[in-house]
């Protein structure tokens, strides 16, 4: 099956898989931390996450019936940037250095600017791959929509990650640092262990991780359903899975942490879920019957 899929983002995808047990030596072997977190985590998590999207993308590059040539090179230029950006997170780590919002030196920020490259890169491919595969007919309609509306909604999470770009109050280009992803504090305070994402403050890679995994979140959910799932359910399961990822994404912009949610964010929780439930039973309805007169 794998000799159908998109050959660049399987290989991409294979070496972020070999990647995940070499960070995981690391975190055994290597002490160092860096911004408060074991210097091998960052790896380990880019790996993990970087592989599922991978090889989502090549399985899902196979679904095209015109423009595949467009979608090879669309997908081949992801797994590249994707590799490049890799590259710079493990050298990094390797020169005890932060990859992300470092500019110390004339050299950190080369390669953070290299980085950002390769996102805008790796975001501009996915908008194509996107494009491609919404007007790629698939016979299965709930899969169909749940790929197309998974397609979207990791788009919008990939973009979070300019969010985090963005000068925080009273930092300074000459101050060797600019941008973070805590809101609300510098980055390296309290975290939650293997995401390490901020137990104290607001946390933007919340809203980036899980509206970039909506890409395989959603398309697996229909699958796991079978034929009990159509395009309506589809579509609810997919505002459902948007609204949680704009809640989280707010949430962390309010500068509060995932794990101390305040009423406004239980509230709003709440009427995703009451929508979400009145989706599910809309979606599951039956059809009314025509009855001639």
């Amino acid at each position: 099956m794998l000799r159908t899929w998109h050959r660049p983002l399987v290989v991409f995808g294979g070496l972020m898989v070999v990647l995940i047990p070499i960070a995981l030596l690391g975190l055994l072997i290597d002490d160092r931390t860096l911004v408060n977190s074991p210097i091998w985590l960052k790896p380990l998590k880019f790996a993990v996450s970087l592989a599922i999207y991978a090889f989502t993308l090549a399985w899902l590059l196979t679904y095209l019936k015109r423009f595949q040539r467009v979608g090879w090179w669309a997908g081949t230029i992801l797994a590249t940037a994707g590799a490049l950006e890799m590259v710079v997170i493990v050298g990094q780590v390797v020169r005890g250095k932060r990859s992300h919002f470092n500019f110390e030196t004339p050299l950190d920020t080369t390669l953070f600017s290299i980085m950002g490259s390769t996102i805008v890169v790796l975001w501009v491919t996915h908008a194509i791959v996107a494009v491609l595969l919404w007007r790629t007919k698939i016979e299965n309609e709930a899969l169909s929509w749940s790929i197309r509306l998974g397609l979207l909604i990791s788009f919008l999470g990939l973009g979070v990650g300019f969010l985090m770009t963005q000068p925080k109050p009273g930092q300074a280009l000459d101050g060797g640092t600019l941008g973070a992803h805590t809101v609300g504090a510098p980055d390296g305070g309290a975290y939650m262990a293997i995401t390490g994402w901020s137990t104290e403050h607001g946390d933007l890679r919340v809203g980036h991780f899980v509206g970039m995994h909506a890409l395989q979140v959603l398309p697996v959910l229909i699958a796991l359903l079978g034929n009990r799932a159509n395009a309506k359910l589809a579509w609810v399961a997919s505002g459902s899975f948007l609204g949680i990822f704009l809640l989280v994404t707010w949430q962390a912009l309010r500068g509060q942490s995932l794990v101390q949610p305040d009423s406004t964010t239980l509230l709003a929780l709440a009427g995703i879920i009451v929508a979400t439930a009145l989706g599910v039973v809309w979606a599951r309805a039956p059809k009314k019957e025509l009855v001639n007169a």
